[in-house]
Protein backbone atom coordinates (compact mmCIF):
# COMPACT_ATOMS: atom_id res chain seq x y z
CA UNK A 1 0.00 0.00 0.00
CA UNK A 2 1.17 3.54 -0.68
CA UNK A 3 0.90 6.65 1.44
CA UNK A 4 1.64 10.24 0.55
CA UNK A 5 3.75 12.31 2.93
CA UNK A 6 3.04 16.04 3.16
CA UNK A 7 6.32 16.74 1.31
CA UNK A 8 5.06 14.74 -1.69
CA UNK A 9 7.06 11.56 -1.00
CA UNK A 10 5.29 8.29 -1.80
CA UNK A 11 5.84 5.95 1.16
CA UNK A 12 5.42 2.22 0.52
CA UNK A 13 4.14 -0.02 3.33
CA UNK A 14 4.91 -3.72 2.74
CA UNK A 15 5.16 -6.98 4.63
CA UNK A 16 8.26 -9.13 4.34
CA UNK A 17 7.80 -12.58 2.83
CA UNK A 18 10.74 -14.10 4.71
CA UNK A 19 8.02 -15.30 7.09
CA UNK A 20 7.25 -17.93 4.42
CA UNK A 21 9.69 -20.69 3.42
CA UNK A 22 10.58 -20.89 -0.28
CA UNK A 23 13.73 -22.19 -1.93
CA UNK A 24 12.50 -22.14 -5.55
CA UNK A 25 10.26 -20.09 -7.83
CA UNK A 26 7.21 -22.38 -7.50
CA UNK A 27 7.44 -21.89 -3.74
CA UNK A 28 7.57 -18.11 -4.16
CA UNK A 29 4.55 -18.16 -6.48
CA UNK A 30 2.66 -20.42 -4.08
CA UNK A 31 3.09 -17.77 -1.36
CA UNK A 32 1.22 -15.24 -3.45
CA UNK A 33 -1.99 -17.26 -3.43
CA UNK A 34 -1.65 -18.86 0.00
CA UNK A 35 -0.80 -15.67 1.87
CA UNK A 36 -0.45 -12.41 -0.05
CA UNK A 37 -3.87 -12.53 -1.70
CA UNK A 38 -5.65 -13.52 1.55
CA UNK A 39 -3.83 -10.69 3.37
CA UNK A 40 -4.98 -8.21 0.74
CA UNK A 41 -8.51 -9.63 0.91
CA UNK A 42 -8.69 -9.34 4.70
CA UNK A 43 -7.52 -5.74 4.49
CA UNK A 44 -9.73 -4.86 1.54
CA UNK A 45 -6.85 -2.98 -0.11
CA UNK A 46 -6.65 -2.45 -3.85
CA UNK A 47 -2.90 -3.07 -3.85
CA UNK A 48 -0.53 -4.83 -1.47
CA UNK A 49 3.23 -4.26 -1.30
CA UNK A 50 5.56 -7.15 -0.58
CA UNK A 51 9.08 -7.01 0.79
CA UNK A 52 10.04 -10.06 -1.22
CA UNK A 53 12.59 -12.56 0.07
CA UNK A 54 14.23 -14.49 -2.74
CA UNK A 55 16.66 -17.12 -1.47
CA UNK A 56 19.97 -17.23 -3.35
CA UNK A 57 19.02 -20.25 -5.53
CA UNK A 58 15.80 -18.49 -6.61
CA UNK A 59 17.58 -15.22 -7.34
CA UNK A 60 20.21 -16.96 -9.46
CA UNK A 61 17.62 -18.98 -11.39
CA UNK A 62 15.67 -15.80 -12.15
CA UNK A 63 18.80 -13.90 -13.15
CA UNK A 64 19.76 -16.64 -15.61
CA UNK A 65 16.26 -16.98 -17.15
CA UNK A 66 14.70 -13.66 -18.22
CA UNK A 67 11.48 -15.48 -19.05
CA UNK A 68 11.11 -16.45 -15.39
CA UNK A 69 11.49 -12.82 -14.30
CA UNK A 70 8.81 -11.86 -16.79
CA UNK A 71 6.57 -14.58 -15.39
CA UNK A 72 7.09 -13.41 -11.80
CA UNK A 73 6.40 -9.82 -12.79
CA UNK A 74 3.15 -10.83 -14.50
CA UNK A 75 2.06 -13.03 -11.60
CA UNK A 76 2.55 -10.11 -9.20
CA UNK A 77 0.68 -7.67 -11.44
CA UNK A 78 -2.23 -10.07 -11.96
CA UNK A 79 -2.77 -10.15 -8.18
CA UNK A 80 -2.33 -6.38 -7.65
CA UNK A 81 0.89 -7.00 -5.73
CA UNK A 82 3.92 -4.75 -6.03
CA UNK A 83 7.55 -5.04 -5.01
CA UNK A 84 9.83 -2.07 -4.32
CA UNK A 85 12.03 -3.71 -1.69
CA UNK A 86 13.81 -7.04 -1.31
CA UNK A 87 15.09 -8.57 1.90
CA UNK A 88 18.59 -9.76 1.08
CA UNK A 89 19.72 -10.55 4.65
CA UNK A 90 19.06 -14.32 4.75
CA UNK A 91 20.99 -16.03 1.96
CA UNK A 92 19.17 -19.35 1.98
CA UNK A 93 17.64 -21.96 4.30
CA UNK A 94 15.97 -19.35 6.50
CA UNK A 95 13.39 -21.88 7.68
CA UNK A 96 15.76 -24.73 8.43
CA UNK A 97 15.29 -26.43 11.79
CA UNK A 98 18.22 -24.42 13.15
CA UNK A 99 19.37 -21.17 11.54
CA UNK A 100 21.05 -19.31 14.43
CA UNK A 101 24.47 -17.94 13.35
CA UNK A 102 24.09 -19.42 9.87
CA UNK A 103 21.97 -16.43 8.84
CA UNK A 104 25.15 -14.32 8.71
CA UNK A 105 26.89 -16.49 6.10
CA UNK A 106 28.12 -15.75 3.60
CA UNK A 107 29.18 -12.42 5.06
CA UNK A 108 30.31 -9.35 3.14
CA UNK A 109 33.93 -10.54 3.00
CA UNK A 110 32.84 -13.51 0.85
CA UNK A 111 32.24 -13.27 -2.92
CA UNK A 112 28.96 -15.20 -2.67
CA UNK A 113 27.38 -12.34 -0.72
CA UNK A 114 28.28 -9.83 -3.43
CA UNK A 115 27.03 -12.15 -6.18
CA UNK A 116 23.71 -12.70 -4.40
CA UNK A 117 23.16 -9.00 -3.79
CA UNK A 118 24.00 -8.16 -7.41
CA UNK A 119 21.39 -10.69 -8.50
CA UNK A 120 18.82 -9.06 -6.23
CA UNK A 121 19.59 -5.53 -7.42
CA UNK A 122 19.23 -6.54 -11.05
CA UNK A 123 15.97 -8.39 -10.37
CA UNK A 124 14.46 -5.55 -8.38
CA UNK A 125 15.11 -3.10 -11.20
CA UNK A 126 12.99 -5.40 -13.39
CA UNK A 127 10.23 -6.08 -10.85
CA UNK A 128 9.60 -2.54 -9.61
CA UNK A 129 6.48 -0.70 -10.82
CA UNK A 130 7.28 1.94 -13.41
CA UNK A 131 5.98 4.73 -11.18
CA UNK A 132 8.08 3.76 -8.13
CA UNK A 133 10.78 6.32 -7.36
CA UNK A 134 13.38 3.80 -6.22
CA UNK A 135 13.96 0.33 -4.84
CA UNK A 136 15.81 -0.99 -1.82
CA UNK A 137 17.64 -4.17 -0.85
CA UNK A 138 18.44 -4.80 2.80
CA UNK A 139 21.46 -6.82 3.88
CA UNK A 140 23.45 -7.92 6.90
CA UNK A 141 25.75 -5.46 8.73
CA UNK A 142 29.00 -6.84 7.24
CA UNK A 143 29.11 -10.01 9.35
CA UNK A 144 29.80 -11.40 12.79
CA UNK A 145 32.80 -10.16 14.80
CA UNK A 146 34.30 -13.64 15.28
CA UNK A 147 37.33 -13.74 13.03
CA UNK A 148 36.54 -10.31 11.58
CA UNK A 149 40.13 -9.23 11.07
CA UNK A 150 41.09 -6.01 9.23
CA UNK A 151 41.62 -8.11 6.12
CA UNK A 152 37.97 -9.25 6.19
CA UNK A 153 36.84 -5.66 6.67
CA UNK A 154 38.93 -4.51 3.71
CA UNK A 155 37.51 -7.25 1.47
CA UNK A 156 33.97 -6.35 2.55
CA UNK A 157 34.42 -2.65 1.80
CA UNK A 158 35.95 -3.44 -1.60
CA UNK A 159 32.96 -5.61 -2.44
CA UNK A 160 30.56 -2.90 -1.34
CA UNK A 161 32.40 -0.47 -3.61
CA UNK A 162 31.94 -2.93 -6.49
CA UNK A 163 28.26 -3.13 -5.63
CA UNK A 164 27.89 0.66 -5.62
CA UNK A 165 29.46 0.82 -9.07
CA UNK A 166 27.08 -1.86 -10.34
CA UNK A 167 24.07 -0.07 -8.82
CA UNK A 168 25.07 3.03 -10.77
CA UNK A 169 25.24 0.87 -13.91
CA UNK A 170 21.79 -0.57 -13.17
CA UNK A 171 20.42 2.97 -13.02
CA UNK A 172 22.18 3.96 -16.25
CA UNK A 173 20.90 0.87 -18.07
CA UNK A 174 17.35 0.69 -16.72
CA UNK A 175 16.58 4.14 -15.35
CA UNK A 176 15.74 2.50 -12.02
CA UNK A 177 17.37 3.58 -8.76
CA UNK A 178 18.17 0.69 -6.41
CA UNK A 179 19.87 1.30 -3.08
CA UNK A 180 21.39 -1.06 -0.51
CA UNK A 181 20.59 -0.78 3.20
CA UNK A 182 22.99 -2.32 5.72
CA UNK A 183 21.04 -3.36 8.80
CA UNK A 184 22.75 -2.88 12.20
CA UNK A 185 21.99 -5.84 14.44
CA UNK A 186 23.04 -6.70 18.02
CA UNK A 187 26.01 -9.02 18.08
CA UNK A 188 27.24 -8.15 14.57
CA UNK A 189 30.24 -6.16 13.34
CA UNK A 190 27.91 -3.18 13.05
CA UNK A 191 26.05 -3.81 16.29
CA UNK A 192 24.23 -0.48 16.45
CA UNK A 193 24.31 2.98 14.89
CA UNK A 194 27.24 4.01 17.10
CA UNK A 195 29.35 1.52 15.09
CA UNK A 196 28.60 3.15 11.74
CA UNK A 197 31.41 5.70 11.98
CA UNK A 198 33.99 2.93 12.46
CA UNK A 199 32.97 0.89 9.45
CA UNK A 200 30.84 2.57 6.79
CA UNK A 201 31.98 6.15 6.26
CA UNK A 202 33.88 5.39 3.02
CA UNK A 203 30.86 4.00 1.16
CA UNK A 204 28.96 5.79 -1.60
CA UNK A 205 26.05 7.41 0.27
CA UNK A 206 24.03 7.75 -2.94
CA UNK A 207 23.93 3.98 -3.36
CA UNK A 208 24.41 2.55 0.12
CA UNK A 209 22.61 3.56 3.29
CA UNK A 210 21.00 2.02 6.35
CA UNK A 211 18.14 -0.37 6.89
CA UNK A 212 16.87 0.65 10.33
CA UNK A 213 15.20 -2.17 12.25
CA UNK A 214 13.10 -0.91 15.18
CA UNK A 215 13.44 -4.20 17.05
CA UNK A 216 17.23 -3.98 16.85
CA UNK A 217 17.15 -0.37 18.06
CA UNK A 218 15.07 -1.42 21.03
CA UNK A 219 17.26 -4.39 21.94
CA UNK A 220 20.33 -2.13 21.89
CA UNK A 221 18.50 0.42 24.06
CA UNK A 222 19.07 3.04 21.36
CA UNK A 223 16.80 6.05 21.18
CA UNK A 224 15.38 6.39 17.63
CA UNK A 225 15.90 10.17 17.40
CA UNK A 226 19.54 9.89 18.52
CA UNK A 227 20.13 6.97 16.15
CA UNK A 228 18.74 8.94 13.24
CA UNK A 229 20.98 11.90 14.10
CA UNK A 230 24.05 9.63 14.02
CA UNK A 231 23.05 8.23 10.64
CA UNK A 232 22.46 11.62 9.07
CA UNK A 233 25.56 13.21 10.59
CA UNK A 234 27.56 10.63 8.65
CA UNK A 235 25.82 11.66 5.45
CA UNK A 236 23.90 8.36 5.26
CA UNK A 237 20.20 7.87 4.70
CA UNK A 238 17.61 5.39 5.93
CA UNK A 239 16.95 3.30 2.84
CA UNK A 240 14.30 1.24 4.60
CA UNK A 241 12.61 0.95 7.99
CA UNK A 242 11.81 -2.52 9.22
CA UNK A 243 8.78 -2.12 11.44
CA UNK A 244 9.30 -4.63 14.22
CA UNK A 245 8.96 -5.07 17.99
CA UNK A 246 11.14 -6.90 20.50
CA UNK A 247 10.16 -8.77 23.67
CA UNK A 248 10.67 -6.77 26.85
CA UNK A 249 10.87 -7.99 30.44
CA UNK A 250 10.80 -5.31 33.12
CA UNK A 251 11.81 -7.64 35.97
CA UNK A 252 13.77 -10.60 34.58
CA UNK A 253 14.67 -11.78 38.09
CA UNK A 254 11.05 -12.68 38.89
CA UNK A 255 10.33 -16.41 38.52
CA UNK A 256 7.13 -15.83 36.54
CA UNK A 257 8.99 -13.56 34.12
CA UNK A 258 11.76 -16.10 33.62
CA UNK A 259 9.20 -18.82 32.92
CA UNK A 260 7.52 -16.58 30.35
CA UNK A 261 10.87 -15.77 28.72
CA UNK A 262 11.80 -19.46 28.56
CA UNK A 263 8.83 -20.03 26.23
CA UNK A 264 10.56 -17.76 23.68
CA UNK A 265 13.87 -19.69 23.84
CA UNK A 266 13.33 -21.68 20.64
CA UNK A 267 15.92 -23.51 18.51
CA UNK A 268 15.60 -21.95 15.04
CA UNK A 269 16.62 -18.31 15.31
CA UNK A 270 19.18 -16.39 17.33
CA UNK A 271 17.59 -14.22 20.04
CA UNK A 272 20.24 -11.81 21.28
CA UNK A 273 19.37 -10.45 24.72
CA UNK A 274 20.43 -7.19 26.33
CA UNK A 275 20.08 -5.91 29.89
CA UNK A 276 20.11 -2.24 30.88
CA UNK A 277 21.95 -2.09 34.18
CA UNK A 278 21.30 0.42 36.96
CA UNK A 279 24.48 2.24 35.90
CA UNK A 280 23.26 2.58 32.30
CA UNK A 281 25.69 -0.06 30.99
CA UNK A 282 24.16 -2.60 28.61
CA UNK A 283 25.09 -6.23 29.36
CA UNK A 284 24.96 -8.73 26.49
CA UNK A 285 24.09 -12.35 25.87
CA UNK A 286 24.30 -13.85 22.39
CA UNK A 287 21.09 -15.87 22.75
CA UNK A 288 18.16 -16.00 25.14
CA UNK A 289 19.03 -19.45 26.59
CA UNK A 290 22.48 -18.10 27.51
CA UNK A 291 20.92 -15.04 29.14
CA UNK A 292 18.63 -17.20 31.27
CA UNK A 293 21.52 -19.44 32.31
CA UNK A 294 22.76 -21.23 34.23
CA UNK A 295 26.32 -20.63 33.20
CA UNK A 296 28.97 -17.93 32.98
CA UNK A 297 27.10 -16.14 30.15
CA UNK A 298 23.92 -15.62 32.17
CA UNK A 299 22.80 -12.01 32.60
CA UNK A 300 22.56 -10.66 36.16
CA UNK A 301 18.86 -9.70 35.88
CA UNK A 302 19.45 -6.45 37.74
CA UNK A 303 17.66 -4.36 35.10
CA UNK A 304 15.16 -4.74 32.25
CA UNK A 305 15.81 -7.13 29.38
CA UNK A 306 15.03 -6.77 25.70
CA UNK A 307 15.13 -9.82 23.46
CA UNK A 308 15.67 -9.97 19.70
CA UNK A 309 12.48 -11.90 19.05
CA UNK A 310 10.20 -10.17 16.53
CA UNK A 311 6.68 -10.23 17.96
CA UNK A 312 3.49 -9.06 16.19
CA UNK A 313 3.21 -5.29 16.00
CA UNK A 314 -0.40 -5.10 17.10
CA UNK A 315 -0.43 -7.36 20.16
CA UNK A 316 1.72 -7.68 23.28
CA UNK A 317 2.86 -11.09 24.45
CA UNK A 318 0.99 -12.28 27.51
CA UNK A 319 1.87 -10.60 30.84
CA UNK A 320 4.29 -10.30 32.52
CA UNK A 321 6.11 -9.66 29.21
CA UNK A 322 5.52 -6.69 26.91
CA UNK A 323 6.63 -5.56 23.45
CA UNK A 324 8.76 -2.53 22.55
CA UNK A 325 5.94 -0.91 20.59
CA UNK A 326 6.74 2.57 21.90
CA UNK A 327 10.21 2.31 20.34
CA UNK A 328 8.62 1.50 16.99
CA UNK A 329 6.18 4.39 17.37
CA UNK A 330 9.05 6.74 18.20
CA UNK A 331 10.97 5.47 15.17
CA UNK A 332 8.03 6.12 12.86
CA UNK A 333 7.67 9.57 14.38
CA UNK A 334 11.36 10.39 13.86
CA UNK A 335 11.34 9.19 10.25
CA UNK A 336 7.94 10.30 9.02
CA UNK A 337 6.44 12.68 11.56
CA UNK A 338 8.27 15.81 10.45
CA UNK A 339 8.07 18.15 7.50
CA UNK A 340 10.31 15.85 5.45
CA UNK A 341 10.04 12.09 4.93
CA UNK A 342 13.35 10.54 5.96
CA UNK A 343 12.56 7.17 4.41
CA UNK A 344 10.06 5.94 1.86
CA UNK A 345 10.05 2.17 2.48
CA UNK A 346 8.42 0.65 5.58
CA UNK A 347 8.53 -3.13 5.81
CA UNK A 348 6.69 -5.10 8.49
CA UNK A 349 9.14 -7.90 9.29
CA UNK A 350 7.74 -10.40 11.76
CA UNK A 351 9.41 -13.54 10.45
CA UNK A 352 8.91 -15.44 13.72
CA UNK A 353 5.17 -16.23 13.58
CA UNK A 354 5.78 -19.98 13.32
CA UNK A 355 8.20 -20.11 16.28
CA UNK A 356 6.14 -18.04 18.72
CA UNK A 357 5.12 -19.83 21.92
CA UNK A 358 2.50 -22.38 20.94
CA UNK A 359 -0.47 -20.47 22.38
CA UNK A 360 0.44 -17.43 20.20
CA UNK A 361 1.29 -19.34 17.02
CA UNK A 362 -1.15 -19.26 14.06
CA UNK A 363 -2.90 -22.59 13.66
CA UNK A 364 -3.19 -22.50 9.86
CA UNK A 365 -2.58 -20.40 6.75
CA UNK A 366 -5.73 -18.33 7.27
CA UNK A 367 -4.70 -17.44 10.82
CA UNK A 368 -1.25 -16.40 9.63
CA UNK A 369 -2.73 -14.23 6.89
CA UNK A 370 -5.09 -12.65 9.41
CA UNK A 371 -2.19 -11.92 11.77
CA UNK A 372 -0.09 -10.31 9.02
CA UNK A 373 -3.11 -8.25 7.97
CA UNK A 374 -3.58 -7.07 11.56
CA UNK A 375 0.04 -5.92 11.66
CA UNK A 376 -0.33 -4.00 8.40
CA UNK A 377 -3.57 -2.45 9.62
CA UNK A 378 -1.79 -1.30 12.79
CA UNK A 379 1.12 0.16 10.79
CA UNK A 380 -1.24 1.90 8.34
CA UNK A 381 -3.11 3.49 11.25
CA UNK A 382 0.16 4.79 12.72
CA UNK A 383 1.16 6.32 9.37
CA UNK A 384 -2.24 7.96 9.07
CA UNK A 385 -1.91 9.34 12.59
CA UNK A 386 1.36 10.97 11.51
CA UNK A 387 -0.49 12.80 8.75
CA UNK A 388 0.29 10.52 5.80
CA UNK A 389 -2.54 9.91 3.35
CA UNK A 390 -3.38 6.51 1.90
CA UNK A 391 -3.45 6.88 -1.86
CA UNK A 392 -4.44 3.43 -3.16
CA UNK A 393 -6.70 1.93 -0.56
Amino acid sequence: MRFLHSDGTAVHLAYCTNVHPAQDLPGVLDQLDRFALPVRSVLGWNRLSLGLWLAAPVARALREEPALVDRLRKELAARELEVVTLNGFPYSGFHDASVKHGVYRPDWSEPARLDYTLDLADLLAQLMPQDAARGSVSTLPLGRPEGWAPRARDRALRQLDVLATRLAAVEADSGRVVRLGLEPEPGCVVDNTADLARHLTTLDPNRIGICLDACHLAVSFEGPAAALRRIEQLGLSVVKLQASCAVEAADPAAPAVRDALAAFAEPRFLHQTRELGPDGVVARADDLPFALGPGPGALPAAGPWRVHFHVPLHADPAPPLTATRTVLEDTLLALLGGATARTDHVEVETYTWQVLPEDLRPVDDAALAAGIAAELRWAAARLAALGLTAVDR
